[in-house]
């Protein structure tokens, strides 16, 4: 690794800053030589963490993008540490000490910080031996149940139901009281305490997604990285070079051993996962209910109902929550690992997780805790200079969308104004006045917002309105409305707490009352969904939206339920902290095409130089890969699957002759996407009543996916691939549990076939809203008579791509692997469109111009491969 140093005097302090050049090879990545595609990504990744850049990055899944990712992050990583140890000792330097007493004050400062390293290591070893005990005397035995009262008492105090005084608090509070409290932040625990590191948030859409990580993270060979760092005793070949007015000169001192990192035996990782997945008491789980809630009861508990998983503060006992903590960074663990740890040594794994993201070097975390800043403060997360890695990005918009997007159901209003009702007359006499004031404030809010939504077909409201419009049809009725400071008053009393608890335990006294069994989970509390609703009002833009709907009633599915929605159409304020935070972030994803979807969704406010694309333009030998357009059918006529022809019997008909002829050559496996669950449906009947389907079975067996749990059908349809048979169809929908995530390598899927263009319905009236979002974001002018612009739809061509690409990912899955993938709409034979394709297509399309040339491309290409 070669390393500039730039200088620059002022205010007569020199100041060193040093440059890291991006690396040829990267010695941590476990298989030697690395594919010139890989190599191509670390690089990419490195350059870009470096120089402080946003990265998008398509790679394929099987071309070892997690091993590249991790590889690239952790090697700039190592080297961030070396310049920064390196930065320190050259800092010594001073035109007035003899070099003497330099010598002697590096020398003595490095030993200094090598001993620090080497005791840390020490300590760590010494917890993975104590976490190894715990583990064999665990499963030397058969684990009593720890006896523990964790129920209520009848007398509880009602006090406890008032809201809260305390000035400054925040939402947060029941969470982190125990980080307050003596005996855990407050308090030197018998570990060693360090400075908090640099490190690598690594987050994706899902915990199972996460898990493949860790698998990936041991396979690194880290040390070779840290052992080649500098060269060999007695090497005098400079790894640094000084840049300075003038020109540039070698770094004159000779580099020794002891300047060399100490090799560690583990990456110090840590999994974050929720209270849901790390819960180790079973009889709170056992509740059922809201269990954050239960949590944060029994955190604020004494005596025998606090939970038995988490040390008391201030007890000798809270010595266990840190040698846990210190388990956890010595040697990774995934969630299930967690959960076996905390038994075997008795301590939650939850609070465990978080004490220990500190020292780590690498943290997993599902988008959620990520990009929302409520929970990384709970975290107590800073990203600040960090690196923040998201895989499989192509999911990042829409959970954005997501997490700033609240709906409020009528029937979730009735409850919370039955409970908030209830509240007040029980309490009213002992609430004080300034109380009683918000309290009534926030009754008529909910009272009249419950009107409009009761009354809003009568009312001839519109189905879309802005915050400002909500504003003025509720401030006829209520005065001095102010969400925030509304917002402001339930986080700090913790009202929605104390009413929930409230309610709950006047439910459970009438039910014992009347001699019934008791039932008193109410699940989710109401006033939290109208707490959140109201703090998205109280940060709300003029992104933001109020939308009016109807959906068919979970309890009563011939009644509709209505439901009013807050909806912010701008990504990107959500993201924002993130980006001015953290030193770089990567979005990561096998099928990232149309990135412009997200550069024009997240990025336009930043400097293009700040952006850095990279895009695999190959994963197979070229002859692995065959990419068709069919834009026409046997019949000769143009294909084109839009909304309006999902029930045209002539087209559907067409089609299945199309599949009809395609599984007579394809071998193995074949997916076929159809647009929507319900084309897949009128698909199926109609080719059974044609005859057609009788046609596809002579050839392949037939499997359907459903709304169901796809699990079993997958087994299902592997285990007839490889019995050696004849092979088998699988009818998938675009943007459905089969179309993203899994696993069709090889035979599984010899053809990936992609019906149609699934965009979404325009009717929905929160795209309409986001399409126009975008025309104004970009200054279009929108023709009379149309429903968007040159932005918008281009922003509705990219929300359909997207969801093709995720579907023809599935086709290739490795170096090695082969496959054909058909596109059949005339559409796709627009350049517009099919530049949207990922890159690693690249030369394998073939635009149709019949289809005897589409059946004959794909004859010569399944004869090649059987050859």
């Amino acid at each position: 690794m070669d390393t500039m140093i730039t200088t620059q005097e002022s205010n007569q302090h020199q100041q060193v800053s040093l440059v890291l050049t991006t690396p040829q090879s990267f010695p941590v990545f476990p298989f030697d030589p690395p594919y010139s595609i890989q190599i191509d990504l670390m690089r990419h990744i490195y350059s870009a963490i470096e120089h402080r850049r946003i990265a998008i990055a398509e790679s394929p899944t099987g071309t070892g993008k997690t091993l590249s990712l991790l590889s690239a992050a952790l090697t700039w990583l190592d080297d961030d540490k070396y310049r920064a140890r390196k930065g320190h000792l050259d800092s010594l330097k001073s035109d007035d000490a003899p070099e003497w007493v330099i010598s002697q004050t590096r020398d003595r400062l490095r030993r200094e910080l090598e001993a620090d390293e080497q005791e840390y290591e020490e300590h760590l070893a010494a917890a993975r031996k104590r976490e190894e005990t715990q583990r064999r005397k665990l499963f030397a035995r058969n684990i009593k149940r720890q006896k523990s009262s964790l129920g209520e008492s009848a007398s509880e105090d009602e006090d406890s139901f008032l809201p809260d005084d305390e000035e400054g608090l925040d939402g947060s509070v029941g969470d982190e009281a125990w980080r307050r409290k003596p005996g855990y932040a407050n308090r030197a625990d018998s570990g060693i305490r360090r400075p908090a590191c640099t490190k690598i948030f690594y987050a994706s859409r899902t915990h199972s997604q996460l898990s493949q990580v860790m698998p990936e993270l041991r396979r690194l060979r880290r040390e070779a990285h840290l052992n080649s760092c500098l060269p060999p005793p007695g090497n005098a070949t400079a790894r640094l070079s000084i840049a300075a007015e003038g020109g540039k000169r070698k770094y004159d001192s000779v580099v020794s051993d002891a300047d060399t990192y100490n090799g560690r035996s583990e990456t110090r990782f840590v999994s974050l996962g929720s209270r849901k997945q790390l819960c180790l008491n079973e009889k709170v789980k056992a509740k059922g209910g809201d269990l954050d809630e239960h949590c944060r009861e029994l955190l604020q508990a004494g005596g025998d109902k606090r939970c038995p998983y988490l040390p008391k503060p201030g007890d000798a006992e809270d010595i266990r929550l840190h040698e846990f903590r210190d388990q956890i960074l010595a040697s990774p663990k995934d969630i299930e690992d967690l959960i076996v740890a905390g038994q075997a040594s008795r301590t939650c794994p939850y609070f465990a997780s978080r004490e220990a993201i500190s020292q780590a070097e690498v943290v997993t975390l599902p988008y959620n805790l990520l990009i929302h800043r409520d929970a990384r403060e709970a975290l107590n997360i800073d990203l600040t200079n960090q690196v923040v890695v998201v895989d499989e990005a192509h999911n990042l918009i829409s959970s954005l969308l997501a997490l700033s997007t609240v709906t409020l159901p009528l029937r979730t209003l009735d409850l919370c104004l039955e409970q908030l009702s209830a509240y007040i007359s029980r309490f009213k006499n002992r609430l004080a006045s300034k109380h009683m004031l918000h309290l009534k404030r926030l009754y008529r809010l909910l009272h009249t917002l419950k009107g409009l939504l009761s009354n809003w077909g009568q009312l001839n409201l519109s189905e879309v309105m802005t915050v400002d419009d909500l504003l003025s049809r509720l401030g006829g009725k209520i005065e001095e409305i102010n969400f925030l400071e509304i917002q402001k008053y339930l986080r700090k009393s913790k009202l929605s707490r104390k009413i929930t608890a409230y309610t709950r335990k006047a439910k459970s006294q009438i039910e014992q009352k009347a001699g019934s069994a008791v039932h008193s989970e109410l699940g989710t509390p109401p006033l939290y969904a109208v707490q959140e609703f109201i703090t998205a009002l109280a940060a709300a833009s003029d992104d933001g939206r109020i939308i009016f709907t109807q959906q068919p009633s979970s309890q009563n599915p011939g009644r509709p339920e209505f439901q009013v929605k807050y909806q912010s159409l701008n990504p990107a304020p959500q993201f924002r902290a993130v980006m001015d935070a953290a030193r770089s972030i990567i979005l990561a994803g096998g099928t990232m095409s149309p990135m412009s979807d997200l550069t024009n969704q997240l990025f336009a406010h930043l400097p293009s130089e700040r952006i850095s694309l990279f895009s695999c333009n190959h994963i197979t030998p070229e002859s692995n890969l065959r990419t068709l357009v069919i834009p026409r059918g046997p019949r000769g006529g143009e294909l084109c699957f839009k909304f309006s022809t999902m029930d045209n019997e002539d087209l559907l008909f067409e089609l299945g002759q199309i599949v009809v002829n395609f599984v007579r050559i394809v071998p193995d496996g074949m997916v076929v996407f159809l647009p929507s669950y319900k084309m897949l449906e009128t698909v199926k009947n109609l080719w059974e009543k044609k005859g057609i389907m009788d046609s596809i079975l002579n050839k392949k067996k037939v499997f359907v996916e459903s709304t169901a749990d796809v699990h079993e059908l997958l087994i299902q349809y592997a285990e007839e691939i490889r019995s050696g048979g004849k092979g088998a169809l699988l009818l998938a929908v675009v943007g459905a549990k089969l179309s993203e995530g899994l696993n069709f390598s090889d035979g599984l899927a010899r053809m990936v076939m992609v019906i149609g263009l699934p965009f979404t319905n325009l009717t929905s009236a929160e795209l309409q809203e986001r399409l126009k979002h975008a025309d104004r974001l970009a200054g279009e002018v929108i023709q009379k008579g149309s429903m968007y612009g040159a932005a918008g739809k281009e922003l509705y061509e990219n929300m359909c791509m997207s969801s093709v690409n995720q579907s023809i990912g599935r086709a290739i899955r490795h170096k090695d692997d082969w496959s054909m993938i058909a596109l059949v709409d005339m559409r796709y034979q627009f350049e517009r469109i099919h530049n949207r394709l990922p890159k690693w297509i690249g030369k394998s399309l073939i635009v149709t111009q019949s289809f005897g040339q589409a059946i004959k491309a794909a004859s010569q290409f399944f004869v090649s491969k059987r050859g």
